[in-house]
């Protein structure tokens, strides 16, 4: 369920055509993990046009990760790329706060 994408350092043309960077962290099968999964990937479709990658990580599963990143609420959206890094915490169903998070607006 998980992509990764391998972040390398380039010139900033490079960078324009790099796709967002989104890890979304989730706590098993919750019905707020499911409904945040759902709701970031319709998100994406729509107002990324495939231009992301997305990883879903199940804390239970990789609770090293999560500890790593300092997660203190579930589900968690962390957009590393790009930059400035930002962090959004609920179901993701109100799209327009996503949005901003993800520095789009509508």
């Amino acid at each position: 369920m998980s992509q990764h994408l391998d972040i390398q350092q380039g010139d900033e043309q490079n960078d324009e055509n790099r796709p967002y960077a989104l890890r979304l962290f989730v706590a098993g099968a919750s019905i707020n993990s499911l409904r945040a999964v759902n709701n970031l990937k319709e998100i994406c479709e729509i107002y990324l046009d495939g231009n992301y990658v997305l990883e879903i990580i199940d804390v239970y599963q990789q609770k090293s990760l999560a500890e790593r990143e300092n997660i203190i609420a579930l589900p968690l959206l962390i957009k590393s790329f790009p930059l400035p890094e930002r962090r959004m915490v609920g179901d993701m169903s109100d799209t327009r706060k996503v949005l901003k998070g993800l520095g789009l607006s509508i």
